[in-house]
Formats: structure tokens, sequence, C-alpha cells
């Protein structure tokens, strides 16, 4: 009998949101798959779990791969988390998914722990619509940006992304250069559940304008208006 892949939401910043299912499949799991064991080392600690970690990421090759599918149908128990959130958005954990069902079929039982998401938290303090919306990932680093912007401010329902430190002043002057109607408006979530959390809103210009004056530090979850 094939073993549980659990895929685990863990905590976006603050450690008290992991929820109770959480904690329990990570104590019971044999295995804990991670993008960063440093990172994940630290919650485990917190809840004092003690528990064999094991890398998985966007850079794993396909024998991580079999060796994971392997554990699974020698019955082990894996819970695959994410440095933050929950895996499989923007995150590889959906590669780690598929490959499950293609090689193990109908025997596969794989089950979702939610919790945690940068995207869902911010969609939920934007005052947006959210009855329809689009969630994008991280912009284009270098190709295909200007596609990219152009079919965001095209969307009809709200639009949800997400971006770095490093880029977020410009991927908003992006938007702003692509966006004709300039009394949309836009709401950045930066460093959400913690000490620093900020909460920007206003215009796509007010907002780089308020995001200039404050430390460019964390990641970032930004929610687009649509177009009315």
């Amino acid at each position: 009998m094939a073993g549980t892949l659990y895929i685990v939401a863990t905590p976006i910043g603050n450690l008290n949101d992991i929820t109770f299912r959480a904690v329990e499949a990570l104590k019971s799991a044999d295995l804990i798959l991670c993008e960063d064991t440093r990172v994940t080392q630290v919650l485990l600690a917190h809840f004092d779990i003690q528990k064999p970690l094991q890398s998985y990421h966007q850079h794993s090759d396909s024998q991580k791969t079999e060796y994971i599918i392997g554990q699974l149908r020698e019955g082990k128990n894996i819970a695959l988390v994410s440095d933050a959130g929950t895996p499989g958005i923007s995150d590889p954990g959906n590669q780690l998914v598929e490959a499950a069902v293609a090689a193990l079929g109908d025997i596969a039982k794989i089950v979702p722990i939610p919790g945690a998401s940068a995207a869902i938290a911010a969609l939920s303090v934007s005052g947006f619509p959210t009855d329809k919306f689009i969630f994008l990932g991280f912009p284009p680093a270098k190709n295909k940006r200007n596609k990219y912007f152009e079919e965001l401010v095209a969307y009809e329902f709200t639009c949800v992304f997400y971006e770095s430190n490093f880029r977020i002043l410009k991927t908003l002057s992006e938007i702003d250069a692509a966006n004709c109607d300039k009394t949309r408006r836009i709401v950045v979530c930066r460093e959400l559940t913690k000490t620093f959390e900020s909460i920007y809103r206003g215009t796509v210009g007010e907002v780089i304008e308020k995001i200039k004056k404050d430390p460019l530090k964390g990641e970032f979850a930004a929610v687009f208006e649509g177009l009315k």
C-alpha cells in the first residue's frame, strides 16, 4: 500500500498561523520535503518537530522525483512544504503531485493540508470583488514582460500577483505605463503577517510614491482592480 503525500501549507510569516492539522501531518511524516532545509528547520524547531528533511525545489532533477515516488511506493508518508504558504502555488510542488499521480495512478493518496497563502490573504483585505479573480504568479523577469502587463490591465476581473522587493517599483511603473485608466486602484501588501506588515492602497502612481518612502524589503503580493 502506497504512503501518503501531504501537501502542507505553512505560515507566510507569523508562525502562530500554522494549523493543528499541519503540525500533526509534519509530526506523523516519515520524511519532510522542503525548499530550503534551513528555513523549514526554524519552523520545525518552533513546534519541537524532529523529522528527516530533504530539499525539493525548482532545480531538483528527475532522480529526486523518482526517489520520492519510490518512497511513497514503499509506504512512507511524506510531507511537502514550501518556505512559506501553500506548496504548488507559484512553487514546483505541483510538479511532484503530477508525477505522483502519473506514477501511482489510483493508489496515489495525496492529501491537502490547507492554510496560509499570500495571494488569498492579499485578496481578503483588498476590498475588490473576489467572486472571480485571476492569479498571475510572478511577472517574467525578462522575456514577455510587456505581454504580461498588457494582459493584466485588460482583464475584467481582479488580478493578484507576486513580486520581489528587487523589482516591485519597476513592475508597478510598467503597469502604470500599460494602463490607460489612471484611476484604477491597486493594493500592494508587503510582509503580510510579519512585524512590519504594510498595505498600500491607491492608484498605481499613488502606491509607487508610498512604497518609495519605505524600505524595500520582503516579498510583495499585489491586487489590481479589474476593468470597470
